[in-house]
């Protein structure tokens, strides 16, 4: 959101970005406005009934409540678009009652599959042959009971909040303007809808200091964990077990979590708190992760080859567009120990098909400002409403998208 931001910014554009006290500073430095969000727990707030009795707070009873919260900054603003994550669904709810248009950012690939896909998250590559497509169609019979289930719920929210039901599933996601921040080479051919643009990566990170690899002459590997999986820190202590003597550097990174138990330094590995992507990334050939999205766009904006090897959430599919697209090696969770893993880098830094095809995306990314991109589309949309402000008669309001 703060990469769309200043996307907008650079475009002459006014932009208030709605999200936690914590990212304030960061908002604030990149001349973006900041409105404070309501911050929800994630997951269920236990809340007492009648009785006194402690009930879980619903996930939809959650989004009616931060829906009632973010309509008082929607009318103060009165902006031309509201841009929110995909996760966030009250913004596009409070900007679809005072009749703006709404964006949905979608960062990372695209979830919604088409016939024959692979069900989303699964980690499964898509299928080459007639049966393969009819087996995974057969697959997503459950999944689509599941879909209509969430849009039963999901209409039972927008009439708590004063809105019609919808007729169609992923009700989550915006038909005016989808955008996707993922690199296009990662996403399966398929028939694109209309309203839904990938942009590339839309990449920001607070300031940081660039950490150098040892100082002898071979590949530079950066371990770069989950911020927010693998708290034993599996990964890590299996990319320094196997890559103790392997002819490579290494840069590790602990993520500000403590480990649970000394980690084995070897000679030529550097391990450190924290790591600047953007600043470290650049000199590095070979990037090991847990294949988040962040880190992958990262990696590959910067023609890193990647070993991916996932633990949970959309992991598993970034994983497998990783070996889809030929841009690296994905090591499945079962097989995260210390020989599997250096036989994997030293696949992804020695395969000369793999480099380039990581060169090629950085070349992509250089060639393509996701951000601009971005700005330009949510532009075109507070246009339209504009021009059909316009057609109607009131003057149209001076441009100022909110992210949420």
């Amino acid at each position: 959101m703060i990469a769309l931001g200043r996307g907008l910014i650079a475009r002459g554009h006014h932009v208030t970005l709605q999200t936690w006290e914590r990212w304030r500073s960061h908002v604030e430095a990149e001349g973006i406005q900041f409105a404070a969000a309501p911050e929800y727990d994630v997951f269920p707030v236990p809340l007492k009934d009648r009785s006194g009795e402690l009930v879980p707070l619903d996930f939809y009873e959650a989004i009616v409540y931060a829906t009632r919260d973010t309509q008082p900054l929607v009318a103060e603003l009165r902006p031309d678009a509201v841009v929110s994550d995909i996760l966030t669904l009250a913004p596009s709810l409070a900007a679809e009652l005072h009749g703006i248009p709404a964006a949905t950012l979608i960062p990372h690939v695209f979830p919604e599959a088409q016939e024959g896909f692979p069900i989303y998250s699964f980690g499964a590559r898509l299928p080459r042959t007639a049966i393969g497509r009819a087996m995974w169609s057969r697959a997503h019979l459950p999944v689509n009971r599941g879909l209509q289930s969430g849009r039963r719920a999901l209409n039972h929210t927008r009439a708590a909040v004063g809105l019609p039901p919808l007729s169609h599933v992923h009700g989550g996601t915006s038909r005016q303007l989808a955008l996707v921040g993922t690199f296009p080479q990662l996403e399966y051919p398929r028939r694109w809808p209309s309203h839904v643009h990938v942009v590339g990566p839309l990449m920001w990170e607070p300031p940081g200091d660039r950490v150098s690899p040892p100082t002898q002459r071979s590949p530079v590997v950066l371990v770069a964990p989950s911020t927010s999986q693998d708290p034993e820190h599996r990964l890590l202590t299996a990319a320094l077990k196997g890559l103790a003597h392997a002819d490579v550097r290494v840069i590790a990174t602990w993520n500000r979590r403590l480990p649970p138990r000394p980690l084995p330094v070897p000679s030529n590995a550097k391990v450190v708190e924290w790591v600047s992507y953007s600043q470290t990334m650049p000199h590095c050939d070979v990037v090991v992760c847990h294949a988040g999205h962040g880190t992958l766009a990262r990696a590959l904006s910067n023609g890193c080859a990647v070993v991916a090897c996932p633990v949970a959430g959309d992991m598993n599919e970034n994983a497998a567009r990783v070996a889809w697209a030929g841009v690296g090696v994905r090591l499945p969770r079962r097989f995260v120990s210390p020989r599997p893993l250096r036989l994997a880098v030293e696949r992804a830094a020695g395969d000369e098909q793999i480099r380039a095809q990581a060169r090629e995306l950085a070349q992509w990314a250089q060639r393509n400002d996701a951000a601009d991109r971005a700005a330009q589309l949510v532009e075109g949309l507070a246009e339209r409403r504009g021009s059909a402000q316009r057609r109607a008669g009131p003057p149209a309001r001076p441009s100022a998208p909110i992210g949420t």
